[in-house]
């Protein structure tokens, strides 16, 4: 018998609501979620990692992600790029939540894009899922996710913060302080030469 694993949650109060976190005891940020869904991120758990297999355990800002979130909502919109992630979910949910972190802040894109971004052009509603199925909110950007027409379509945490979301990351995406992350030039660059 496998003892639980232990992961760590804190939360954050921001200018849409109170965000709850989960990390794991390596500081990869395992679940993001707004508190008024806290029911719907504990049924998530149990469904990535089993009923009895986690315990929760309170802990101030573990591994700074709580103040590096914060500097995110105060305008430091690239200060996320770095925070590591693990999930669960299936070989295809992980590949999507890739392709979504190597969507810049302050950009958008149509799910038939992210669909043709991961080599798969026809499983836009597929892509659709596994976006809506993104644990990791907010740092796993799906909220940059648009209808193909420009709209903007469900969020798990309520239209009202995609909105949010967005037009913050458009204020602050071209202040002279704001320069990306090394994990996003690392991306752009592994674009840049598989392109080729």
């Amino acid at each position: 018998m496998t003892s639980p694993l232990t992961f760590l949650s804190d939360s954050l109060q921001t200018p849409i609501g109170q965000l709850n976190t989960v990390c794991d005891q390596q500081g990869n940020l395992r679940m993001i979620d707004w508190s008024d869904h806290e029911t719907r991120a504990l049924q998530l758990l149990s469904i990535h990692y089993g009923k009895n297999s986690y315990t929760l355990t309170k802990q101030r800002d573990p591994f700074g992600l709580t103040t590096r979130l914060a500097a995110y909502f105060e305008g430091d919109i690239r200060i996320i790029d770095d925070i590591p992630t693990a999930t669960a979910g299936t070989a295809f949910q992980r590949e999507v939540w890739r392709a979504l972190r190597n969507i810049p802040a302050g950009q958008t894109i149509s799910y038939g894009e992210l669909a043709r971004r991961i080599g798969r052009p026809s499983a836009v509603r597929a892509v659709g899922l596994a976006n809506g199925a993104n644990p990791i909110g907010v740092v796993v950007p799906c909220h940059r996710v648009i209808g193909a027409n420009g709209s903007l379509t469900g969020y798990g945490g309520g239209l009202h913060r995609k909105e949010w979301l967005l037009a913050h990351e458009r204020a602050h995406s071209n202040q002279s302080g704001s320069k990306p992350s090394q994990s996003q030039l690392k991306r752009e660059r592994q674009e840049a030469v598989s392109t080729f």
